[in-house]
């Protein structure tokens, strides 16, 4: 069963970086489009950025545009999303999801696994 695995979340204060990680255990992750999506206390959850299997297509939600960077590496089996600038609007849990095959879509019913979330503070 795919299983995806974050790390990388934590404390930064406004204007710094932090990159998280999504590794996915199981399966090659080649076959795997994968979503990063957010939910701040009180708030719906959001896709963030997603990127796809084969075609490498990429999403992003307008608010990161320009700040937040989405890449894979299928052979550590792990997606990354780059965050720079962070502003205290981009704290809350990030959870990664995949989906088998090739799509890039910002939709959590379209995802068929989760992982567990890790929280991103910004924070001065």
């Amino acid at each position: 069963q795919v299983q995806p695995v974050e790390s990388g979340g934590g404390v930064v204060q406004p204007g710094g970086s932090l990159t998280l990680s999504c590794t996915i255990s199981g399966f090659s992750l080649s076959r795997w489009s994968i979503g990063w999506f957010r939910q701040a206390p009180g708030k719906e959850r959001k896709g963030v950025a997603s990127i796809s299997s084969r075609e490498r297509r990429t999403y992003y939600m307008d608010s990161v545009k320009g700040r937040f960077t989405i890449s894979r590496d299928d052979a550590r089996s792990t997606v990354y999303l780059q965050m720079n600038a962070l502003e205290p609007e981009d704290t809350a849990v990030y959870t990664c999801a995949a989906r088998e095959g090739d799509v890039v879509v910002p939709v959590a019913e379209f995802y068929d696994t989760w992982g567990q979330g890790t929280q991103v503070t910004v924070s001065s």
